[in-house]
């Protein structure tokens, strides 16, 4: 069988591609020539599979997405207290592009808005022959598992308009937020946004957030756990601008946006999400993006209020009993959502077409939510569609009809024991 995922996800794209609400960033020449048609969507897993449909191979520039990731090097480079005492971590409920501080700490409010982005650039650390934004493109290079390059043009488009991002450093300087001259901090800012990515790369980025800070596929520890909760955090609350609330109850999942259209979502512990979709709504979010975020929270249930521990392994043994090769047990163990079906859905795909009896053992299951059920049926369907027969053992009910959603036949049992003691009497009879 084929795990469904990637069909769902060019179903997803296929239902938001109708969309086509929303503006070029026009107050950025290069920006304004993109194609509006462009979309991309990409989903990692903790272990760091990805998968993507559409136009997954398109580079855009990331933009305020990199706010998180610099954010990130800062605290890395300083502590978490001497970041803290440059830019706050409190929402603005304004603009991204807003000219303001904080009215009593005379601050930056969260470094995801333009003041606090270009403070916490400030503080990335460099020398003479390593810049900022080049330490930010190396360090973004390892998570994303390949060379990223800056956008010259891109980055020579914004530097023409760079006006109020000027007037926002020139103001830090005042203050005294920063230490140096603002058109080098501002500049090296704009050139940090440059940096170019696809959805594909976004996708292993998020995975080592959702992940705790571990590259999975090389286990190499790229942030500290405290830090990434730091970045979670504060993309939470501050990451979606003046739509921050609006994000939170309807998504629910940490996030930042990026004016090329993409956005990246992290929910610990399940999924990285990254999509592209170059034309914004009034906030300065991608439109298309939104919907597909919305589409994705309500169908795979990954908003945060909605979070219960997960295990990171959901089949404890793989085993046929009394050595009948044409019986395979799934022994499951734990809870059943989004990330431990995928990851179940990717081990039985490899069970070969044939005529085998497939059991899927919920006895030691505490939980299985409805997204969870979803796939498992859906994966049954594919079973029994190549030939298997799918026997399910459900003490608990988890499972209320014996019909796939495509009106196929699962057999269930209370006990395998039932089913093993009612396949040793027909094999005596035979």
């Amino acid at each position: 069988m084929k795990t469904p995922v990637p069909d769902y996800l060019n179903h997803v794209l296929s239902q938001c591609n109708l969309n086509d609400s929303g503006a070029l960033a026009d107050y950025i020449p290069e920006l304004a020539n993109a194609d509006p048609n462009k979309l991309a969507l990409a989903l990692s897993t903790v272990d760091g599979t990805v998968y993507t449909t559409g136009d997954d191979d398109v580079e855009f520039t990331i933009q305020s997405m990199s706010k998180p990731f610099a954010y990130a090097l800062a605290i890395q480079h300083l502590g978490l207290e001497k970041v803290l005492q440059k830019v706050g971590v409190e929402p603005s409920g304004e603009a991204f592009n807003q000219i303001s501080l904080d009215a009593k700490t005379k601050l930056p409010k969260n470094p995801m808005i333009n003041s606090g982005a270009i403070t916490t650039h400030s503080l990335i650390p460099h020398d003479d022959q390593i810049s900022r934004a080049e330490h930010l493109r190396r360090f973004l290079s390892e998570l994303a598992g390949r060379e990223l390059s800056f956008d010259e043009q891109v980055y020579a488009s914004e530097l023409k308009t760079a006006f109020r991002n000027l007037s926002i450093g020139y103001m830090l300087r005042t203050v005294g937020v920063l230490d140096e001259d603002p058109v080098d901090v501002v500049n090296g800012y704009i050139r940090q946004c440059a940096i170019k990515v696809t959805v594909k790369d976004l996708a292993n980025i998020t995975s080592v957030l959702a992940n705790g800070g571990i590259q999975a596929k090389t286990g190499k520890q790229l942030l500290d756990r405290g830090i990434v909760r730091q970045v979670l955090s504060v993309m939470m609350t501050c990451g979606m601008y003046d739509a921050a609330g609006d994000w939170l109850s309807t998504v629910g999942i940490p996030a930042k946006s990026g004016v090329a259209g993409g956005i990246i979502g992290v929910l610990p512990g399940q999924v990285g999400i990254a999509v592209f979709s170059p034309k914004l709504d009034e906030h300065g979010n991608s439109a298309r993006g939104i919907q597909i975020f919305e589409r994705l929270s309500n169908d795979m249930g990954l908003h945060l209020m909605e979070g219960t521990p997960s295990a990171q392994t959901i089949v404890q043994r793989r085993y046929s009993p009394q050595q009948d090769d044409s019986i395979v047990i799934y022994e499951l163990v734990g809870a059943l959502q989004f990330a431990e079906a995928e990851m179940l859905l990717r081990i039985v795909q490899e069970e070969p077409n044939g005529n085998n009896t497939i059991i899927f053992d919920l006895n030691n299951l505490s939980l299985m939510n409805d997204v969870g059920r979803r796939m498992l049926i859906e994966g049954i369907d594919r079973l029994i569609e190549d030939g298997h027969e799918v026997v399910v053992v459900d003490p608990d009910y988890l499972i209320e009809q014996e019909l796939t959603d495509r009106g196929q036949v699962m057999t269930i049992y209370r006990h395998l024991d039932d089913f093993l003691s009612k396949l040793s009497g027909l094999t005596k009879s035979e």
